[in-house]
């Protein structure tokens, strides 16, 4: 194998072209530059209405969960990417804050039912005149058919990856594992 070919990032044909891997990599510097744009855009809500990003992701999840569907701490956890141990502590902190109810379970006494309080909603409401004009220009360039498509994509790169990171856990681990080779 050339070695040129040995430094690839990427072997999937579908991302390489005749210059390698590199419109893979520019494609890749194009999302974690408009990654670490969201990432501030979210410390600013969250800080317009006094709380860590987490806790910010956490009330908004709970915020739009239908009304007749039950969201608990696992629902949260799995739809923000995040461990139910640690939205357990965050939620904890948003209760104490007066910004989320816990109700239990109708049917499994270990579980609870989240819901955003009035006061909850009305920090909510104050971050939405901010939101507003924060959102509409971060996605400016797209019109609907766009913002459509990125939506369908983005939804098929979040679960492949968690596949991901879940596949390289098991390389490094087997890499760390395996008999030192001289």
């Amino acid at each position: 194998m050339p070695k040129e070919d040995r430094r690839r990032t990427v072997a999937k044909p579908e991302l390489l072209d005749r210059d390698g891997d590199a419109r893979f990599r520019d494609l890749l510097h194009n999302l974690f530059a408009f990654g670490s744009r969201l990432d501030d855009a979210r410390a600013r809500f969250a800080g317009y209405i006094g709380l860590t990003p987490p806790q910010y992701l956490i009330l908004i999840a709970v915020s739009l969960a239908a009304p007749e569907s039950e969201m608990g701490v696992a629902q949260v956890a799995e739809r923000l990417h995040l461990s139910g141990a640690f939205v357990t502590i965050e939620v904890n902190k948003l209760v104490k804050q007066g910004l989320i109810a816990k109700d239990p379970h109708s049917s499994d006494k270990r579980r609870v039912n989240l819901t955003v309080t009035a006061r909850g909603f009305e920090k909510l409401e104050r971050l939405a005149t901010l939101q507003r004009p924060v959102n509409d220009a971060l996605f400016a360039p797209l019109d609907r058919a766009d913002f459509e498509y990125l939506g369908q994509i983005m939804r098929r790169l979040a679960t492949g990856a968690d596949q991901a990171i879940h596949l390289a856990d098991h390389l490094i681990a087997s890499e760390s594992t395996a008999p030192a080779t001289t």
